[in-house]
């Protein structure tokens, strides 16, 4: 598949570390060139771009918080496309860390309004500006990935079940939905990761180790690479056809 990508300009969020690093390098190993975001880590964001371009992609940064309010992002959607558009696809992966970030030690409630600001409603307001720019490009391939959580869909007990269940259920939903509004000329699809070790999952432990492991059909912890590969496919030719749909990533789910 490689080269796959070449000519596509891919904007990823949430790009300086962890699931997001790895689609961008993913996505640059496909020939994409790419617009790449982060909300403060521009030193995390620039060791991606560097590590982009040397798969040969040429890379754009935009520093931007996603908790802002609507003009504010209205205005990054302004700034995105005029860096580096039109913009082919646009992957966004960027979300509120409440399991090892600043916000960790909070209370439920506030962990969970930061989650809806920036997980669901910026992710509203972003794909929609940019679904809405992408059919008034009228031509090339075009398409939006948003990411979901699998056991939204199952349930999982505890805070972090019930917010994630709620915030990330809300995601999937209305991915399927913008679908079907920028049909047929802007593919909508969700990835929906399991068990990824990102740096919550390295520093868990021994008994979330063994959980994790136990529940996925293939016995192990999945990797960001997982994830971007996933991406990957959905933003190339092969994936044409390919749309409104959530695609787990998560080994097959044994829970």
């Amino acid at each position: 598949m490689a080269g796959e990508l070449t000519g596509s300009i891919i904007a990823v969020t949430g790009a300086a570390s962890g699931i997001g690093r790895a689609i961008a390098l993913e996505l640059a190993a496909g020939g994409a060139n790419l617009l790449l975001h982060t909300r403060l880590n521009a030193a995390g964001l620039a060791e991606t771009a560097a590590a982009c371009r040397d798969r040969g992609a040429e890379v754009e940064m935009l520093l931007a918080d996603f908790a802002a309010e609507e003009t504010e992002l209205l205005a990054f959607c302004e700034e995105a496309w005029k860096r580096f558009g039109p913009i082919n696809h646009w992957v966004h992966n960027a979300g509120a860390d409440v399991l090892t970030g600043e916000a960790a030690g909070q209370s439920f409630a506030a962990k969970l309004e930061l989650l809806w600001r920036v997980d669901v409603r910026a992710t509203l307001s972003i794909t929609r500006e940019m679904g809405r720019r992408m059919v008034e490009q009228g031509s090339g391939p075009r398409g939006i990935i948003t990411l979901g959580w699998d056991q939204a869909a199952t349930g999982m007990a505890g805070d972090s079940g019930e917010m994630f269940a709620a915030i990330k259920g809300a995601v999937m939903a209305y991915s399927r939905s913008l679908a079907r509004s920028l049909a047929p000329h802007v593919r909508v699809n969700c990835v929906a990761p399991g068990w990824i070790r990102t740096s919550w999952g390295e520093q868990a432990s021994d008994a979330w180790q063994r959980r994790a492991a136990q529940e996925s059909l293939l016995g192990r912890w999945g990797a960001p690479d997982d994830v971007a590969g996933a991406i990957r496919f959905l933003c190339s030719p092969a994936a044409a056809f390919v749309n409104g749909q959530v695609l787990c990533v998560n080994g097959g789910f044994a829970g």
